[in-house]
């Protein structure tokens, strides 16, 4: 049996309503969870960036990147391994400002684990913590003692190391549909 491991899948789209689920429908069929799903517009008009996280064998991790890219609406989607990208997820963390006897202890807490605070307000401060898994989780451990109320984390953001440029892979599609 195939060592799993995490892969990144960067997949450039068009904007089209239903694609997200027919994504998620090739990981179902596949028994596979995903770990993370972040979308955004990317760095060229009119095109979407979809940032996926799951765990599995390389040989699956491939052909379920094979399938997405036959998406009609696809244009394009990248397997990368964790050490092929550069990556950040951010949280937030939501403290109750009465559960804060020792400030100083917090803010150690904040400064050590090079955090910020967001906010603050009457009854609560909110951290927030750009960072990998880890370090967001890590923080989260050290607040829980000091209450707690609330904690969100975003999806994986990642950019991969080699040099990709989409606009010239755009082009490269133009120059393909001119020609037909």
């Amino acid at each position: 049996m195939e060592e799993k491991q995490r892969f990144t899948l960067s997949i450039f789209t068009e904007n089209v309503v239903g694609l997200t689920n027919r994504i998620s429908i090739i990981f179902t069929r596949r028994k596979l969870n995903i770990e993370s799903l972040t979308t955004s517009a990317s760095e060229v008009d009119h095109v979407h960036r979809f940032t996926i996280v799951f765990n599995t064998g390389k040989d699956q991790a491939e052909k379920v990147a094979k399938q997405i890219e036959k998406q009609i609406d696809v244009l394009r989607c990248y397997l990368y391994e964790d050490s092929d990208t550069i990556y950040q997820e951010i949280a937030l963390y939501k403290v109750a400002v009465d559960s804060l006897t020792n400030s100083d202890a917090v803010e150690e807490i904040v400064r050590k684990n090079h955090a910020r605070i967001l906010a603050a307000k009457a009854d609560f401060i909110v951290i927030e913590k750009t960072g990998h898994e880890e370090d967001t989780h890590a923080l989260y451990e050290a607040l829980k003692p000091f209450g707690l109320m609330q904690f969100g984390r975003s999806g994986r953001i990642a950019l991969s190391k080699e040099r990709q440029e989409i606009s010239a892979l755009l082009a490269e599609f133009e120059q393909e549909d001119a020609i037909v």
